[in-house]
């Protein structure tokens, strides 16, 4: 599987989310030409056969374009909701009393029922319950024989089913429900190269997950609760990437808050050398307008000077008006940040300290090798991955060319800062490696005669872990020859 364009002239990637905007092949691949890098499947929306057919299409783009697609299956996580009201509505009053309570019933403007007896079981005095997306707020004042009494502390009109957040105590709720079973069961059939999981409180939540997994996808832990942020260490550890889902995060955490722990988990996943994915409200506006708005823009670049791998879009590609011009502006705002002198300068105040690994230290003289004779790209031949993602941590200013012979790792690698992966077959020596170096490096466009290369590799060759070779070739005139010849 060879494409021969070129990567993208830009490292941050762009995840587009699929719907019914953007659902037949035609315009999956609008999206792609748009600037789309992966393409997320949102597993609460559709059915099981719409779902299963959004991965079969990106898979579909993959054999009509001759490169490895990346598809991401969003699992939706437990829903918290309350019961439905005899009106169907009511409206709560500032400093009112008000009643959530385990009594199966309709409610009215003093009580209604809370269908999740672990949450009456864990509420304590002091904490604030939030309905609607954090439109009405309460005060628990008491909680006895299943109820919680409660003050408003934000009013408002409260209608049937609406969701609510528990932002001060963990739930004693898995993160996987008997739907995401399901649908993690559908996505690994269907082909999914990462699993997005929801409602992540605890490192525990991620090793149930991964358990379920088998090794089949790769693992984002989506943090959007602020249990999670305290637990982040333990998480990071597990996944091999999350997201910062910041909509719902920024329910549960004062909003000004919201900013500073996205700049700190990005640091940290970077550190990790994980990727992730900045996500939510990005270009918000654009579901219905042709342009976004300048604050958007500012919040999207702001994203990518923090250095995230990927920033994503939503509603925007899903079930927006204007699917591919959002991504042809997220496509535009991350090529004008990445040409800003202050892009570079922002990147490298993260000291990514090497761990003490070989492929570590590798990695880390691959960087200062670079630099130091300015090098046009990086070749990093790999059958896991894992250097792959070492490399991109290091942020190196050039292009990073993967060669893997396990499609899997390429189409795993989509989300990953900077990576041009390619599913190729691997080389057995030294010379054969350098000449195949040389030979992709002129067929996907990242280098031209005269140009150095740096390689990284392993000795034995098609061993995991066993990244031990960094070595500088150049490009020379009769190669580039040869090469427009073939």
């Amino acid at each position: 599987m060879t494409d021969p364009r070129p990567p993208r002239q830009r490292h941050v990637k762009i995840l587009a989310t699929l719907g019914p905007a953007s659902s037949t092949p035609e315009r999956i691949r609008q999206l792609w030409e748009a600037g789309a890098d992966a393409f997320r499947v949102n597993m609460s929306h559709g059915t099981p056969e719409q779902r299963a057919g959004l991965i079969s299409a990106v898979r579909g783009l993959e054999a009509a374009l001759g490169r490895p697609m990346t598809a991401l299956a969003d699992l939706q996580g437990p829903k918290l909701r309350i019961g439905r009201f005899a009106a169907g509505s009511v409206r709560l009053e500032k400093g009112a009393r008000f009643r959530l309570d385990s009594v199966p019933e309709p409610g009215d403007a003093h009580r209604v029922h809370l269908p999740h007896a672990e949450i009456l079981a864990v509420l304590e005095p002091g904490h604030r319950l939030l309905l609607d997306d954090g439109r009405i707020v309460l005060g628990v004042r008491e909680v006895a024989d299943a109820r919680a009494d409660c003050e408003v502390l934000v009013g408002g009109l409260l209608s049937d089913n609406k969701g609510l957040n528990v932002p001060d105590a963990v739930v004693p709720m898995a993160a996987l429900t008997d739907k995401d079973r399901s649908d993690l069961a559908l996505a690994l059939d269907a082909g999914a190269d990462w699993i997005a999981l929801s409602f992540v409180q605890r490192p525990e939540d991620v090793a149930e997950a991964r358990k379920l997994i088998g090794g089949r996808a790769a693992l984002m832990a989506k943090i959007e609760k602020p249990q999670a942020l305290a637990s982040i260490a333990g998480i990071l550890e597990l996944a091999d990437a999350i997201m910062v889902a910041r909509g719902d995060l920024g329910v549960e955490l004062p909003p000004q808050e919201v900013p500073g722990w996205q700049k700190r988990l990005v640091a940290l996943a970077r550190a990790a050398g994980k990727p992730v994915v900045v996500a939510t409200q990005m270009l918000e506006s654009m579901v219905a307008s042709p342009t976004p708005t300048r604050a958007e823009v500012s919040d999207v670049a702001n994203a990518i000077y923090d250095g995230a791998d990927a920033i994503m879009l939503s509603a925007e590609s899903a079930a927006g008006q204007y699917p591919v011009e959002a991504v042809a502006m997220m496509d535009s705002i991350a090529r004008e940040v990445e040409r800003d002198w202050a892009y570079a300068d922002q990147l490298g105040l993260l000291k990514t300290r090497p761990e003490p690994t070989t492929a570590d230290a590798m990695c880390a003289a691959a960087r200062a090798i670079q630099a130091t004779v300015g090098a046009r790209a990086v070749v990093c031949f790999t059958t896991s991955g894992s250097t792959a993602k070492r490399v991109a941590r290091e942020r190196i200013p050039a292009s990073l060319l993967v060669l893997t012979p396990r499609l899997e790792t390429a189409r795993r690698l989509g989300l990953t800062w900077g990576v041009h992966a390619v599913h190729t077959r691997d080389v057995s020596g030294f010379e054969e490696m350098v000449a195949k170096t040389r030979r992709m490096a002129l067929r996907h466009g990242v280098a031209s005669a005269g140009d150095r290369l740096v390689v990284m590799a392993g000795v034995p060759f098609g061993v995991p872990g066993s990244t031990n070779v960094v070595h500088v070739t150049r490009l020379v005139g009769d190669e580039l020859k040869r090469h427009r010849r073939a």
